[in-house]
């Protein structure tokens, strides 16, 4: 996979380059920040419905899927 850096950019194109690189570096921390945020949740949920008997079947998976949220959103 190339990188967009291995060529030069244009003096002309240089202000869209430089405003693209910023909105993707935003989304890319929005989006980190979103999946920690809801793979906390997620465990919390989790390990709330586990303490119920009757619920860890369902506790047990949902908090699970939380960590690796939060494992992908650090990663």
């Amino acid at each position: 996979m190339t990188d967009s850096t291995d060529k030069p950019i244009p003096l002309l194109l240089w202000p869209f380059y430089a405003i693209w690189r910023l909105l993707t570096f935003i989304l890319s921390v929005v989006g980190r920040l979103l999946c920690s945020i809801l793979g906390i949740a997620l465990m919390v949920a989790g390990v709330i419905i586990t303490m119920s008997v009757v619920g860890a079947p369902l506790g047990i998976p949902l908090a699970s899927l939380g960590f690796l949220l939060l494992i992908r959103a650090l990663f």
